[in-house]
């Protein structure tokens, strides 16, 4: 998989893809990630990527032109998948969306920023809009990692133990049950005596129930779906 991230800045982004799990997804060449500074696609002084917003208001815009070019310059040298633009307003970031992305080959990110993007961005770029949460960040930057990594622990052969991550909180739309480990007794609080019981079909019967009693009880809107 190959991500290209457009951003005004890139610094911001360069921490996360340089350690743990998406360090090591790079280094094993699974996947590229590729950050692209918006301002090296303006011809404006100052490098100047945004302008007032027509009708007045409060809050820069950022301009259509150099996302354009940056864009376009991308679609040249290979086919996307998807174009998507991290924003406030977009869909919300669940487990599905994050499983169907990370099938893909090509995609690239849109980090938004000031006041947001010319609308005719979206009307004619952007193919698919991604929130992490109802509230507002000063850029899309930390959206577009946090992305990233819910994409990126999906792919085959990055986690040492692939089918940890379909066990993951949300994949059948439950909560992930408790988990313990050593010691089975730290202090007089005992770990669950079926976990030390080497029943393996009564563990996973007793996971599964926990999971079930875990997300009707923290969160039932998720047995809805």
């Amino acid at each position: 998989m190959r991500i290209d991230i457009i951003t005004v800045v890139p610094d911001l982004l360069k921490s996360p893809f340089e350690a743990s799990i998406l360090k090591r997804a790079i280094d094993k060449k699974i996947v590229e990630v590729h950050l692209h500074n918006l301002r090296d696609y303006t011809d404006k002084s100052y490098n100047q990527v945004d302008d007032y917003q027509f009708g007045g208001g409060a809050g820069m815009v950022l301009m259509i032109e150099p996302i354009d070019k940056c864009i376009s310059a991308l679609k040249k040298e290979r086919k996307y998948d998807e174009v998507i633009y991290m924003t406030p307003d977009g869909a919300t970031l669940n487990q599905k969306t994050a499983n169907s992305l990370s099938l893909l080959d090509n995609i690239i990110i849109l980090c938004g920023h000031y006041k947001g993007v010319d609308q005719r961005v979206r009307d004619l770029f952007i193919t698919k809009e991604i929130s992490i949460g109802d509230y507002v960040l000063s850029g899309g930057e930390l959206g577009a990692a946090v992305l990233c990594d819910t994409i990126i622990r999906l792919i085959p052969g990055v986690l040492n133990n692939e089918t940890s991550a379909l066990t993951d909180t949300f994949q059948d739309n439950l909560l992930a049950p408790p988990v313990y480990t050593r010691p089975a007794d730290y202090k007089g609080h005992l770990v669950p005596e079926i976990l030390v019981s080497g029943n393996f079909p009564k563990i996973e019967k007793w996971r599964e129930d926990q999971a079930y009693e875990r997300t009707q009880k923290l969160r039932p809107d998720l047995l809805d779906y």
